[in-house]
C-alpha cells in the first residue's frame, strides 16, 4: 500500500511485570504488530494518520502528524485487559510534502479494506481532516447500511473551503452521502456556539444536525445519544481531543475555553461502545508539541484504552 509504513518496534516499549503472574500483562506485550498491511478477520486495527496539513490549510497549529507514535507511546504501558488483546498494529498512513487527498484516499482505502474484513477500526490522527478519510472508508464498507457520524467537538467542521481542510470533514461527508442518494446522518455533541460562526450553525440546520451545546452536555447529550442510535445500523465516532476544557486538554490545534471534562465524554463513550453498533472511531487534533509532561498523551491514550476495553 503507497504511503503507508510499519509502526518501529522501538515504539511498543513499556515496564515488564511477566515475573509477577500470567496476566500481568501490559498493552505492548499483547498488542500484535505488524511488518505489512494485512487485515485479519476480527480484532481491532490500529491505525495511525500522521498527517497535519489539513490543520495548515485552516490556519491551526501544526504539530498533530507526530500524534500517532506518541500515543501509541502513552497506550503501551497501560494494562492490558478485555478487548485489548483484539489490538493489532496495522501501521501509519503519511502524507507526502502537500499530499493530503493521496493520504486521504489511501486511508480510506485501508479503513474499507479492515471493515470488510470483519476488524472495527481505531485510527489515531492528525487533524480532524482524518474524519474525511475515516467517515469514507466506513461509509463505502457498509454502502446499504445507515451510517451515524458522532463528533466528540466543540466545532462543527462544515466549513466551505476551495481544498479539503481539517475544518471541511463533515461538509464533504455531507456532500459524499448526497452523490449516492443516502442520508447524511450527523451529531455533533460538545459544540460551541462561541468557536462558530452563525454561517456554520445555518449549515448545520440545512443538513439537519443533531447538536448538542456544550453548555446543554449534561443535560441533553445522553437523550440525544439515544435519538441517534435508535436511527443508525452503525457508527463512527470521531473524537476532536480540542472537546475537552484545556485545562485538561492543552495539546490542541484549539484549546477549548470551557469544554466537556473527560468523565462526561466517557459516558457517551461507553453508551456508544455498548450500543454494538460502533464500527469506527478515532481520536483527532492531538498535537505533542503543546503538552504538558505527557499529560494530555495519557488521557488522550486513556480514552482510547477505553473504547477498546468496553468494545469488547
Amino acid at each position: 500500500m503507497t504511503l503507508w509504513r510499519p509502526v518501529s518496534e522501538q515504539v511498543w516499549q513499556g515496564r515488564d511485570d511477566s515475573a509477577e503472574a500470567s496476566n500481568a500483562k501490559r498493552i505492548f506485550q499483547t498488542i500484535q504488530q505488524q511488518a505489512q498491511f494485512a487485515p485479519a478477520s476480527s480484532g481491532i486495527a490500529l491505525l495511525g494518520f500522521a498527517c497535519d496539513e489539513g490543520v495548515k490549510r485552516n490556519h491551526g497549529r501544526p504539530g498533530a502528524a507526530q500524534a500517532p507514535d506518541v500515543l501509541r507511546k502513552a497506550l503501551a504501558n497501560m494494562a492490558s485487559h478485555q478487548g485489548h488483546e483484539q489490538l493489532a498494529d496495522l501501521g501509519t498512513i503519511e502524507v507526502e510534502g502537500d499530499g493530503l487527498e493521496a493520504a486521504q484516499r489511501a486511508l480510506s482505502d485501508a479503513v474499507t479494506a479492515c471493515q470488510r474484513s470483519g476488524m472495527h477500526t481505531l485510527v489515531f490522527g492528525g487533524g480532524h481532516e482524518t474524519a474525511w478519510a475515516h467517515g469514507r472508508g466506513v461509509l463505502d464498507a457498509f454502502p446499504h447500511e445507515r451510517v451515524a457520524i458522532i463528533n466528540l467537538d466543540a466545532h462543527l467542521d462544515l466549513r466551505k473551503a476551495e481544498c479539503a481542510t481539517s475544518g471541511t470533514p463533515f461538509r464533504q461527508l455531507a456532500h459524499y452521502c448526497a452523490e449516492q442518494s443516502r442520508a447524511f446522518q450527523y451529531a455533533c455533541f460538545g459544540v460551541s456556539r462561541a468557536a462558530n460562526t452563525q454561517a456554520l450553525w445555518d449549515e448545520a440546520e440545512r443538513l439537519n444536525v443533531t447538536l448538542v451545546e456544550d453548555l446543554h452536555f449534561r443535560r441533553d447529550a445522553l437523550s440525544a445519544l439515544e435519538e441517534v442510535l435508535a436511527g443508525a445500523d452503525s457508527v463512527y465516532l470521531t473524537i476532536d481531543l480540542d472537546v475537552l476544557p484545556a485545562g485538561e486538554m492543552p495539546a490542541v490545534s484549539a484549546p477549548a475555553a470551557l469544554g466537556i471534562p473527560a468523565l462526561d465524554l466517557l459516558s457517551v463513550i461507553e453508551r456508544i461502545c455498548r450500543s454494538g453498533k460502533l464500527r469506527a472511531a478515532d481520536l483527532v487534533e492531538f498535537n505533542p508539541h503543546y503538552d504538558q509532561d505527557g499529560q494530555g498523551a495519557k488521557l488522550a491514550a486513556r480514552l482510547a484504552w477505553q473504547i477498546a476495553h468496553w468494545w469488547a
